[in-house]
């Protein structure tokens, strides 16, 4: 398993994505997750959406946490390790993602976070930082997409609002990560025509 971990996370594309949040504050990679992973975890996520294992998400924190289906659309569910296989393998590529990250750009990452995100057709997520006011440990967000053969005319896009910079929109692939820094990027999903499923995730600091 290290090996595959160490397959996807090449020095080369480590330095490109290194380079693109120092530079830009965000980073893509059309293809990261082994195909094979990419089908066993969007056949999970289907399976968890049709077996009512999928809840809605909450937008605020604590007292002021609330479902607001206006501001965000998407059904999730939080991954624990040993929950299946392939999500075993894809928290292993991610861990090593994690420590490969802190030795380049000593940001002191100490856990990782996921869930998988499921958008019906039409639904949405506002505008949006990742932080939380009162929690400064998110650091670095993570999308990683599940759908296969998307076609640019069905939506459902991540658009990135960089600071000083033109909005960027990237399609929802199956197979492709974006990173991007939490505190910083400005972000929204699209509407799509069909069914958008992704695994959403959070490289965490420990609070100040």
């Amino acid at each position: 398993m290290f090996s595959e971990s160490s397959e996807c996370l090449s020095k080369a594309l480590l330095l490109h994505m290194t380079d693109s949040l120092t530079e830009h504050g965000w980073s893509q990679q059309n293809i990261f997750l082994p195909a094979d992973l990419t089908l066993e975890l969007a056949a999970e996520c289907r399976a968890l959406a049709l077996g009512g294992a999928l809840h809605r998400a909450a937008v605020g924190r604590s007292e002021a946490q609330a479902v607001r289906s206006d501001i965000r659309g998407d059904r999730i569910l939080w991954l624990k390790a040993g929950q299946s296989p392939a999500c075993d393998r894809y928290l292993l590529i991610m861990e090593t993602l994690r420590v490969m990250l802190n030795r380049t750009l000593f940001l002191g990452l100490d856990e990782y976070e996921s869930h998988f995100a499921c958008y019906a057709p039409g639904a949405s997520y506002q505008p949006h930082l990742d932080r939380f006011r009162d929690d400064d440990s998110r650091t670095v967000s993570v999308v990683i997409y599940l759908n296969q053969d998307w076609l640019p005319e069905q939506g459902g896009a991540l658009r990135l609002h960089p600071a000083g910079q033109s909005s960027a929109d990237i399609a929802p692939l199956g197979s492709r990560l974006v990173l991007f820094l939490s505190a910083d990027m400005l972000h929204e999903v699209l509407p799509a025509t069909r069914e958008r499923i992704s695994l959403a995730g959070w490289f965490r600091q420990r609070p100040a």
